[in-house]
């Protein structure tokens, strides 16, 4: 099944792919963690719940790395072929474009199901348990599980409202205000000191005020309770996340998308499928653009790749967009871009192609020889 120039082939693209896909995935990672410890720090995100988190976002950025990487390994692994003259001897020795594509789908073909696999079934709800993770951290936040010091808090839609001037050994509270709307009177407690506490039992968290003082009332209303006391409780309600559910379309399932007609599910349901077929659009895009003659425009071809990369991934998004919007009809789908791009590839490419060049002497021997 693989002969010497198709295991030659694979082992140059494998190369430059863990290269590339390597140098791409350290980025992001570097790009997530920064964005990441900066939601731990401002009291987002837990520092327990740090690494699986970044795994959860890298995980469901994969789909989407798989491709570029692949084009640009394709185009690294030919290139350094084409630099070192080694397509312009295999094409001496009769070895046409397909047999170059046949080494390079049989890498491309287990990355487009290995992409396929991660967006169809694996990125929901990869997506599904980061939206989880946000949701149980901003009820961790109301439950003062990542409490800052001065910052607001609320809970119930704004019905209770706590700030904290200073935290001493993340227990000790300094310069606390309360205020609580969840009654028919709005209470406002203020103290100079107070305490973190946790009821392991029950699971819930309380605020104790220690030496303060509360205001009960109506605003507009003279008939205002003012009192002191020396401990005062206030107990944060939790809310149970066992039936969390989101709107958010990246983590329905496919099969949901499928079935659906609404326009904003069929956009969705198209990014998942674009992803591995994309693999297959950059592999027959690959080739044409790999200069494979010394008479060939090298410099022109590197422009018509990076111009191919940039146009495709942004094309990606805005066309799922004008989708929705309805600015392209449903029929046309979301993916015309991608057979667009071969196109416009194939028509810039068609003055250097050999086989028009054959076709046309052959045309003029046809007219010359004709009385």
């Amino acid at each position: 099944m693989f002969r010497i120039l198709d295991r030659y082939i694979l082992t140059e693209v494998t190369r430059a792919f863990l290269i590339v896909a390597g140098t791409l995935l350290l980025i992001v990672v570097s790009l997530l963690l920064l964005r990441t410890l900066d939601a731990v720090n401002v009291g987002a995100l837990g520092s327990d719940l740090l690494w699986r988190y970044l795994g959860l976002e890298v995980v469901r950025d994969a789909s989407s790395l798989l491709p570029p990487a692949f084009f640009v390994s394709a185009l690294v692994a030919l290139g350094r072929m084409a630099r070192d003259s080694e397509l312009i001897a295999l094409h001496a020795c009769g070895v046409g474009p397909g047999r170059i594509y046949r080494g390079l789908f049989f890498f491309a073909v287990p990355i487009a199901l290995l992409t396929g696999w991660l967006s169809l079934v694996v990125r929901p709800g990869v997506v599904e348990d980061i939206q989880r993770i946000e949701a149980q951290q901003r009820e961790d936040v109301y439950q003062l599980a990542g409490v800052r010091q001065g910052r607001f808090y609320q809970q119930g839609q704004g019905q209770l409202t706590l700030f904290i001037e200073e935290i001493e050994d993340n227990k000790r509270l300094r310069n606390v205000f309360i205020e609580d709307r969840r009654g028919s009177r709005i209470k406002i407690v203020v103290s100079d000191e107070g305490r973190l506490r946790y009821d392991a039992r029950s699971g819930d968290q309380f605020v104790t005020l220690q030496d303060g003082h509360r205001y009960d009332g109506v605003p507009g209303q003279g008939d205002y309770a003012v009192g002191d006391f020396e401990q005062y409780n206030l107990r944060i309600e939790p809310r149970d996340m066992r039936n969390f559910r989101t709107l958010k379309r990246a983590t329905f399932k496919t099969v949901d998308l499928i079935h659906s007609h609404d326009l904003e599910d069929q956009s969705e349901l198209e990014y998942r499928i674009g992803c591995p077929l994309a693999i297959v659009t950059l592999t027959l895009a690959a080739v044409p653009l790999t200069s494979t003659s010394p008479r060939q425009r090298a410099p022109g071809r590197m422009f018509l790749a990076f111009l191919t990369y940039f146009s495709f991934f942004n094309l990606q998004r805005l066309a799922g967009h004008w989708l929705e919007i309805g600015a392209t009809p449903t029929w046309l789908t979301s993916l015309w871009y991608q057979p667009s791009i071969l196109v416009v590839i194939f028509m810039v490419l068609l003055p250097e192609s050999r086989w028009l060049r054959r076709l046309l002497a052959r045309f003029s021997r046809f007219f010359r020889a004709t009385p």
